[in-house]
């Protein structure tokens, strides 16, 4: 499953023309589970190629690893956490911050996270 949705993602990087430049850096995260609990922490986006990005999540004593693109003013990642997949976008603010809805396989709902630059 993750090796599908990282192939996935990297293909739909190559086919979207996306440039993952000035996206890169580390990142105050606050965010809502789908519970509705809320969580903080940090991430860092590792720019790999003028189109792909890795990402690493950092929260309440749990990380996560993922692969990125950015198209235009959208920012998106797959990632997994444990043994569950996700997936998040993000819409871009002017002045860097990243406003972002994701969901995990298997469970309902629609959790929310802020990422605001260092």
């Amino acid at each position: 499953m993750i090796r599908i949705l990282t192939a996935a993602l990297v293909l739909a990087l190559f086919h979207s023309g996306a440039v993952a430049q000035d996206i890169g850096g580390r990142y105050r995260v606050s965010g809502t589970n789908l519970d509705g609990s809320k969580y903080t922490g940090t991430a860092t986006v590792t720019l790999q190629s003028d189109v792909t990005c890795t990402i690493r999540w950092n929260t309440g004593g749990d990380g996560a690893d993922g692969v990125c693109m950015r198209d235009k003013g959208v920012f998106v990642a797959g990632y997994v956490m444990g043994d569950s997949v996700g997936l998040v976008v993000y819409d871009i603010l002017p002045d860097g911050t990243l406003t972002g809805r994701w969901t995990v396989t298997g469970q309902s709902g629609i959790g929310t996270e802020v990422l605001s630059p260092n």
